[in-house]
């Protein structure tokens, strides 16, 4: 059984937590992202070079590079960069499409990247592979409670293994969803088991334009695709589609209303370390400061390094709204966190004003920045630890701890760590225009532009 990891989400009812450049699958829980969990959960039903990361341009080297950390390496042929997302259809097509160039008839589950699910579903899943030769199987979950947030099959004509999908119906409002419930209707769970074979001839019937577009090894222009659901693309057309029940602990973690039912609750149903006095049901996450609550319930406290979110458990699903208003207004407190991952390490922006910038960037052992110049500010860099090869203009000098370099606008530059310890170096920019899109690449060994 081959297995297909969609890792393209951007997460934006978790912010500030989860930001477009660092979204909620990589982020860290308990000392591992969700992202690596879902891998790990993949390999028990598959070998390293049978699972196929979808992902898209701005993440492949964060997923990369979290698929080390965790022990895995993956070949560059197990791994698809989206130049442009387009919804769960177009991605799984071309993970499906390049599981079939070589192996025909093999069957693939599905998983999506930022979803808590019990190690008890994997052996549900293997069960449920005969049934994927004549059906497009996805995996329902049986509700808990009457959920608006998520969309909900009704099971049909019983199978030997689960029942015929007779209709899929969207997010509800609370009415209806209590109907759903005492109807028996199941959660979409997102996650699906599909045999190439029986996908493709799915998706020629209902969906020729996709079909055509994978139907060779190379696909036509990404960005041209449309971008649809395999639920409203597919699904919702297929005769040939059955449910399964996962009888296991499953959250899509969508909301923090979602995180906070998750983690572990103290006597007064608070989550999060802080002092609560008369204080019932809240979740704090504020690392590294002391928080106190008194006499508030029900609340999410939620304090990063540049933002303070403050709302009703109620209302979570309401960051969205949040995130789109600062979107409207180009702010880039949704995409990038203080911390900004790159493929050859990351930096932290730990002061900034409109005519200077000061961060520390950190180069992982034998990694190197693209060749590269800027038009508008200067740089002055200060290695904290480690040891740095630096070039300028065509000239190379090594710079140990303590030392230092001045870089001047208009001068081509390259950073590299030649070291076997990570390289910490104090960046002081100065310029009257300080963003990252002032960057002219000559040279980089990751593709970028």
């Amino acid at each position: 059984m081959k297995s297909i990891i969609l890792a393209g989400g951007i997460g934006t009812r978790l912010w500030p937590l989860s930001r477009e450049y660092y979204p909620k699958q990589f982020m860290l829980l308990n000392g591992k992202s969700l992202f690596q969990k879902t891998y790990e959960r993949a390999s028990r039903l598959s070998e390293p070079d049978e699972i196929y990361v979808v992902t898209n341009e701005i993440h492949k080297y964060l997923a990369r590079n979290q698929v080390e950390e965790i022990g895995y390496n993956i070949s560059d042929n197990n791994f698809l960069a989206e130049p442009e997302g387009k919804n769960t259809l177009p991605a799984i097509a071309w993970a499906m499409q390049r599981i079939r160039t070589i192996s025909p008839f093999a069957t693939a589950v599905v998983f999506p990247s930022d979803h808590l699910l019990g190690d008890t579903a994997i052996d549900q899943i293997r069960a449920a592979e005969p049934l994927s030769g004549k059906n497009l199987v996805t995996f329902g979950i049986k509700p808990t409670f009457p959920h608006t947030g998520y969309g909900y099959i009704k099971p049909g004509k019983a199978l030997i293994t689960g029942a015929v999908v007779d209709e899929f119906k969207e997010k509800p409002d609370e009415k209806t969803a209590k109907e759903y419930v005492r109807k028996g209707y199941l959660w979409n769970s997102g996650i699906f088991l599909l045999s190439a074979d029986c996908f493709f001839e799915e998706l020629k019937k209902y969906r020729m334009d996709l079909f055509n577009a994978f139907a060779g090894e190379c696909i036509a222009d990404y960005r041209n695709l449309e971008s649809i659901s395999i639920d409203y693309g597919l699904l919702e057309h297929s005769k040939r589609v059955a449910v399964v029940t996962l009888e296991t602990e499953w959250s899509d973690l969508g909301t923090f209303k979602a995180l906070y039912d998750s983690e572990e609750h103290d006597k007064d149903g608070n989550v999060g370390n802080a002092e609560y006095f008369s204080a019932k049901n809240n979740f704090v996450h504020a690392s590294g400061k002391h928080v106190g609550l008194i006499g508030v319930h029900d609340l999410i406290v939620v304090d990063t390094s540049d933002a303070l979110l403050i709302c009703d458990n109620r209302h979570t699903e309401q960051v969205k709204q949040l995130v789109n208003r600062y979107n409207e207004c180009n702010d880039p407190v949704t995409k990038f966190h203080r911390q900004v991952h790159r493929p050859w390490g990351s930096y932290t922006v730990l002061e900034e004003t409109e005519i200077y910038k000061i961060k520390r960037v950190s180069v992982k052992p034998g990694q190197k920045l693209s060749l590269q110049l800027h038009h508008h500010r200067s740089e002055h860099w200060v290695v904290v630890s480690g040891t740095a090869e630096v070039e300028l203009n065509g000239e190379t000098k090594l710079l140990r701890q303590g030392e230092s370099t001045f870089v001047r606008s208009g001068m081509r530059h390259r950073l590299k760590n030649p070291g076997i310890i990570p390289l910490e170096v104090i960046e002081v920019q100065l310029g009257e225009y300080l963003e990252e899109d002032d960057i002219v690449r000559f040279d980089d060994e990751y593709g970028r532009k």
